[in-house]
């Protein structure tokens, strides 16, 4: 059974509501999240086997082949200079650990060669790269995936189940949308489809079509850009171009939840109860997962944000929990 510690987090007072705790974060992570810290990576272009390519961000701090290995996962049209990127970086320097940011495809800035992007359920990809990973690091790897990056590296784990044993150490997900139905529908409306599904799309869809100049014909144009919502874009794109019937059939086969009792790695599923993205409703419980998962569900924290004061100093209180988290293992 893994170990549990305990966990805890409070919001600033003068910060309530998910909305507010997911966007201030995001808005000045730059600058006060975390306070004045801007990493130095160092690019690295992979050749993916169906020979595309992925570009993998590093910061080297350990000092060898055998210093912990701390691989991030990021979120939907995320990177390595993502807030929770920089954190991790930072957490990464801290604690003399190796830091690597593999990005999805496309999502490096420049767009990939073959008629595929990434998913939710992207667990090949993840495969892929950790296993790759693993025969470069003797040492402990931990993997780390952000709200997208946290379903899909469950996924993978409930994959490959005793496999991934041989691979990683321990796994972390943070805000993942374990059901993307629900996820879906939260996104499709209101607040949340005025702020965060359009930002989203913003991004999403000049990159589809794109994808769509280097193949012609790879999906309707019209209809791509028609799409006004997450589930409308999934349809068109996202789904036919990874082998999926249709939106449904992805979010049904793509969600982490439904397989919390095949998780055979240690690992901290994290999410905040007034998460945006992810209503509350939809969380699993400890009925629902292996005794190898623990669940971090506190009542505040909004979407991948858990901000600190104005002024602070000392360690994130999201990278203090994950460290806690890892230390008792």
């Amino acid at each position: 059974m893994t170990a549990k510690v305990l966990l805890n987090y409070s919001a600033p007072f003068w910060l309530p509501g998910g909305h507010g705790q997911t966007i201030w974060p995001a808005l000045w992570g730059a600058g006060i999240y975390p306070f004045g810290y801007n990493p130095s990576y160092i690019r690295e272009r992979w050749v993916t086997p169906d020979h595309d390519f992925i570009d993998i961000d590093w910061q080297y701090t350990g000092s060898s082949e055998q210093s912990r290995l701390i691989v991030l996962f990021h979120g939907l049209e995320g990177s390595s200079a993502a807030p929770y990127s920089h954190l991790f970086s930072r957490y990464s320097k801290e604690t003399r650990s190796v830091f690597a940011v593999p990005h999805f495809r496309g999502c490096s800035g420049e767009i990939n060669q073959r008629p595929r992007a990434y998913h939710s359920g992207d667990y090949e990809e993840i495969n892929w790269i950790l296993r790759s990973l693993r025969k470069r690091y003797a040492g402990p790897i931990i993997a780390i995936g952000i709200s997208l990056g946290g379903n899909a590296l469950l996924r993978w784990t409930q994959e490959f189940e005793n496999e991934a044993t041989n691979v990683i150490d321990a796994a972390i997900a943070i805000c993942a949308p374990l059901d993307l139905a629900a996820s879906g529908r939260a996104l499709a409306s209101g607040f949340n489809h005025a702020v965060y599904a359009k930002r989203f799309l913003r991004t999403m869809k000049p990159k589809a079509l794109k994808k769509l100049e280097q193949f012609p014909g790879l999906v309707n144009r019209e209809t791509l850009k028609m799409a006004s919502d997450l589930y409308a874009f999934d349809n068109v794109f996202t789904a036919p171009l990874h082998g999926f019937k249709n939106t449904d059939d992805y979010w049904s086969k793509a969600s982490a939840r439904p397989h919390m009792q095949a998780i055979k790695v240690p690992s901290l599923v994290i999410n905040p109860l007034n998460d945006p993205f992810v209503p509350a409703s939809c969380l699993p419980t400890y009925d629902d997962v292996s005794k190898l998962v623990t669940l971090w569900q506190p009542a505040h924290g909004g979407h991948v944000g858990f901000p600190a004061g104005l002024i602070r100093s000392g360690v994130n209180p999201l990278a203090k929990q994950v460290g806690a988290w890892l230390h008792a293992q």
